[in-house]
């Protein structure tokens, strides 16, 4: 703008309405007309007062100085032919100027919100194109939203509103000034290939309530990422309504203490006339309680009631692809609460959370929850944006970073911050790091997109190749700080990285599980060379490995659940020179049953080894144990948050405690995928599906049928059509039900072939095409429950 609107008080950038007003001409019948718009921002456009779209927050949150997504909206319904048509658009600051991450860091890139468009009219008579773009031409003003922060939440004047929709002609004309072309560099335009953020489902409030305080809350029962849509609300001009969000409550109050510096907050500023469907626009909050302030039941012309709003849940608008029930309702709830923690966390970019003042795109969380977010969803094109902008991120040419190095959230929006980053930025580290190959890998095996693979393959191989710092085993340097298993329950609250299990072991144990699929990956894109020298680098490691951390006993160091989980995960245990069997069978096995009986069942792994547990011992023929820990009632388990009330994933697993109080930690959400990895294990183990080739081409059919659950079922939606696994046991009878898609083959492995291979028994795979397939048999096998190795008193259960 050449008159530019000066910041708010708080620093925080002024949201700004841009206007164009254009004339099309009469009698014409419109054959074809395009919006094409972006902007430095998130925006809003509307079309002679009628909304353009349905998409939020767009044009979403991308690496904006290297690639900037725009949408293409179909207006021909909207234009007035023979009339003079207004084009509004709205911009708030968004991802790109609001404050991010811990250290609230505003304007990251850039300074001056602006927006970019084109508008294109075709007419059946003519050949002629009526064009409208963004230039000076345009006229502007600061918009009816105050302030608006990604964190903060968004301040709302009615009364604003009023005069920029031109009711009173004079103030409207001078409000409006000339805008101007900026000079801030536009990033690489790009059409986008994952769905927008919709608004996908509205929950009407269950309660309406006073807290121990006397103040107003709304639970609507359902922990989400999203807003409050006001259906109607009439209030005296200047009185202020306002809205704080919050997860959870305590001690009878909204819990606030784990947003940290995020207010969570919107406001609106009554004008005296009636308001209608109003929701915040360019912000979006983590919740299920909403403290109501201004605004109440007793109010003579809109009362506070269930139907004056709703909540409405927000995220990328992704096709759903996988589901899962069993006979154990609480599992059936830890299922849904991962499906709930996924929506609420894949918001234009894969985030670790939807509340606090962080929402990053941890490329850690991501890759340990991959498996089960390419089950349960298309997400094909969203995550393959995002996988462009970590390797546009890695390869960033800033003089404070290192190319080839993986960020550890994507888009890094502290590059460059220097020392006020907490030295969270400038950090190589494995399983964050090797995103880089397991995600892009993940979605092969579920897309059997080549392109995903090659268009990857260089951040790949600078990952491995530039972004590991070394030691002289090539393995990792062991004075590099890891990660490792990240909230390790045994940790102490505020220092998540001190887990039992070294973290220089885990990051050794995914670089040599990416180096692996890095040789399948080169061999897949004819790359002989290249497969030739990953496989050679593959097996250096593992000698490395061995030699490191397996004692001459076959004893592994360190002898943790997690460790042993991994070890078995990635196939990385010597085999026995007299047996031929892995190792694993008769150490590892041996030694996390062990360590699982002495911590009476309950959950002693954190991040990585939570993913990797249960898929271990079902490796290694311990169903039982598997169901054990899932369904144990000791503290923590993984079904605590369940008993506790959850209704999404909590990023820890005592996020809240027995007494109901909020765990004592300053890093504490209570919507948090990552956890939710073990949903995989249902999938794959209990349900019993999996892909045997890229695609889904080939499926494997192996449910691990345990007295614990009485039945399960299973869906996939693949690219070639539905998979589906059921079984039922009722007393000694078991019944499987299978459904093959066309064009693709399953090989089926029943319970009695199951036990015969865990008995060194492998007979011939019983492979089928397409169909419904049904098995019935006898099934007499006891499932006895493995006992605790703890005294009476030492055990705890919840």
């Amino acid at each position: 703008m050449k008159d530019p609107i000066l910041p708010n008080d708080d620093g925080s950038a002024r949201p700004l309405t841009f206007r164009k007003r254009f004339f099309l001409p009469p009698d014409r019948k419109i054959k074809m007309a395009r919006l094409y718009a972006t902007s430095h921002g998130v925006y809003r456009a509307s079309l002679n007062s009628k909304p353009v779209g349905d998409e939020c927050m767009a044009p979403g949150w991308q690496s904006y100085k290297k690639r900037l997504h725009y949408q293409v909206h179909d207006i021909g319904r909207l234009l007035e032919p023979g009339a003079e048509n207004t084009l509004l658009v709205d911009v708030g600051p968004g991802w790109f100027a609001s404050a991010l991450s811990w250290v609230c860091r505003r304007f990251v890139y850039g300074i001056e919100l602006g927006v970019l468009a084109q508008l294109e009219v075709q007419f059946h008579e003519t050949d002629e194109l009526v064009v409208v773009c963004t230039d000076s031409s345009w006229s502007a003003t600061s918009s009816a939203i105050l302030r608006s922060e990604i964190y903060n939440g968004e301040v709302y004047d009615q009364q604003r509103a009023i005069e920029i929709s031109g009711e009173n002609v004079q103030l409207s004309q001078n409000m409006w000034f000339e805008t101007r072309v900026s000079s801030t560099a536009v990033a690489p335009l790009t059409s986008p290939n994952g769905p927008p953020v919709r608004v996908t489902e509205r929950l009407r409030p269950r309660s309406i309530s006073k807290s121990a305080s006397g103040k107003t809350i709304i639970d609507f029962g359902q922990n989400i990422a999203g807003r409050l849509c006001v259906k109607h609300l009439l209030k005296p001009a200047g009185n202020e309504v306002t809205f704080r969000h919050a997860e959870v409550m305590e001690d009878g109050e909204l819990e606030t203490r784990p947003l940290r510096t995020a207010e969570a907050k919107d406001t609106v500023v009554c004008a005296g006339t009636i308001l209608s469907n109003w929701h915040p626009s360019f912000t979006f909050h983590g919740f299920r309680y909403v403290e109501v302030t201004g605004w109440s039941d007793e109010d003579s012309e809109t009362p506070l009631t269930k139907g004056s709003l709703v909540a409405e849940v927000m995220h990328s608008d992704m096709r759903r692809t996988g589901w899962f029930s069993c006979s154990n309702e609480e599992v059936n709830q830890l299922h849904k609460n991962t499906v709930w923690s996924m929506r609420g966390n894949f918001l234009s970019i894969p985030t670790e959370c939807p509340s606090r003042d962080e929402r990053l795109g941890w490329t850690g969380d991501l890759n340990l929850f991959a498996p089960t977010a390419t089950f349960l969803y298309d997400t094909g094109g969203m995550l393959g944006d995002w996988l462009q902008d970590l390797y546009a991120d890695q390869m960033d040419e800033h003089k404070d970073w290192e190319q080839g190095m993986v960020p550890l959230y994507v888009p890094n929006c502290l590059m460059g911050a220097g020392p006020g980053d907490d030295g969270w930025h400038h950090m190589p580290n494995g399983v964050w790091g090797d995103a880089a190959v397991m995600i892009p890998f993940q979605l092969y095996m579920t897309t059997r997109d080549i392109n995903i693979l090659s268009r990857q393959y260089d951040s790949m191989t600078q990952y491995l190749e530039k972004g590991v710092r070394r030691g002289h085993d090539g393995l990792w340097d062991p004075y590099q700080w890891q990660f490792g298993d990240w909230l390790d329950p045994s940790a102490p609250p505020n220092s998540s990285g001190r887990s039992r299990t070294d973290g220089t072991f885990v990051a050794d144990c995914f670089l040599i599980e990416s180096t692996r699929r890095m040789a399948v990956i080169a061999k897949e894109l004819h790359k002989p060379e290249d497969f030739t020298h990953f496989n050679a680098v593959y097996l250096q490691l593992l000698t490395a490995f061995r030699m490191k951390y397996v004692t001459p006993a076959g004893l592994l160091t360190p002898d943790t659940p997690t460790a042993h989980a991994l070890a078995i995960a990635f196939d990385l245990l010597p085999f026995s020179e007299t047996s031929g069997v892995s190792s694993r069978e008769h150490v590892s096995a041996a030694r996390i049953s062990r360590a699982l009986r002495f911590d009476d069942f309950s959950i002693s792994t954190g991040f990585v080894g939570s993913a990797f547990l249960l898929p271990s011992l079902t490796k290694t023929h311990q169903d039982t144990l598997a169901y054990q820990m899932l369904l144990s009632r000791s503290l923590p388990s993984f079904l605590y948050p369940v008993r506790m009330g959850a209704t999404t994933i909590w990023e820890r697993w005592n996020s809240l405690k027995p007494d109901r109080h909020v765990n004592e930690a300053r890093m504490t959400s209570f919507n948090h995928h990552a956890l939710g990895a073990v949903t995989s294990w249902l999938h794959e183990c209990v349900g019993g599906i999996k892909a045997a080739e890229p695609g889904w081409k080939a499926v494997l059919i192996e449910p691990c049928v345990n007295r614990m659950v009485s039945r399960a079922e299973v869906i996939y939606e693949s690219v070639y059509g539905r998979v589906e696994c059921r079984w039922a046991l009722d007393d000694d009878t078991l019944s499987i039900d299978i459904a093959i898609p066309p064009n693709s083959h399953a090989c089926i492995i029943l319970p009695d072939e199951r036990r015969r291979r865990s008995q060194g028994l492998k007979q011939n795979d019983h492979w089928v095409g397409s169909g419904r397939y049904h098995f019935k048999s006898e099934y007499k096998r006891a499932d006895k429950p493995v006992e605790a190795i703890l005294p009476p008193w030492g055990r705890s259960s919840f």
